[in-house]
């Protein structure tokens, strides 16, 4: 059953692909700023069985959001509830089909080891939060087991001091309750046994997106003020809902 149930998650997978490729690249044909690669997330967060509840309001403004990170699910279920632009490490870009895909959700790919590469990506940041499309930052830089919080790395958030234009910070706590231990990606777990053994789990992917309390980072004095302020209120989301749990 297990090998039955990845072939038909694969499946479903495609699935949602095809169904979204053809009118996305009409969009982009035309000139035109795409709706389906969120649709494709949400999609593709269903078809390996994630089933999505939103707890909290999403900000309805311009507005960058920092998430924790557990799994590459992750990324299905935040962008296809919030059309977010996602920064992720440049080595993405050149993972086969994957990069592509990512490019066309206008993935902000940097390169967070390179050296003198820091103001180049603030640039680049800047420059999307000034397209209206929401932006997703995981400042761990890496998952974790979800039962807390890595350090966040703040170089990135120099961005929003201050902001390129009127942003507001949404910390998102993403929740998969009992399942956190069991669908996490972190050690050594390399990514296809990890992808393997999601597609293959029994049951549905029940994942609640935790929209905390927005703020104006304009209210925080350094960078390293706004990423403790997001870290703290995402920890102690973590606490009150993973209790029950641990």
């Amino acid at each position: 059953m297990a090998a039955f149930r990845r072939i038909m998650r694969l499946a479903a997978l495609a699935a949602s692909l095809l169904l979204c490729l053809i009118p996305h690249l009409f969009w982009r044909a035309i000139g035109r700023r795409s709706p389906w690669p969120p649709r494709f997330l949400a999609l593709a967060g269903r078809a390996v069985g994630a089933r999505v509840r939103i707890d909290g309001h999403p900000f309805q403004g311009d507005s960058f959001i920092i998430a924790n990170h557990v799994s590459w699910v992750d990324i299905l279920v935040l962008g296809g509830a919030t059309g977010a632009a996602f920064v992720a490490h440049d080595g993405i870009a050149r993972w086969p089909v994957i990069g592509w895909l990512a490019a066309q959700n206008n993935t902000l790919f940097v390169a967070r080891d390179r050296r003198g590469a820091l103001s180049s990506q603030l640039d680049t940041l800047r420059a999307a939060l000034a397209g209206h499309q929401p932006v997703a930052l995981f400042p761990e830089g890496t998952t974790s087991d979800g039962s807390g919080l890595l350090p966040f790395k703040p170089a990135l958030l120099a961005v929003l001091l201050p902001p390129p234009r009127s942003v507001r910070i949404q910390p998102v706590h993403i929740d998969y309750g009992p399942a956190t231990a069991e669908i996490s990606w972190h050690g050594n777990e390399p990514a296809g046994a990890n992808v393997k053994r999601l597609l293959e789990r029994s049951g549905k992917l029940d994942v609640t997106l935790r929209f905390l309390e927005p703020f104006d980072p304009a209210i925080c004095p350094d960078r390293k003020a706004l990423t403790a302020m997001a870290q703290e209120r995402i920890a102690s989301s973590i606490i009150a809902h993973l209790a029950p749990f641990t």
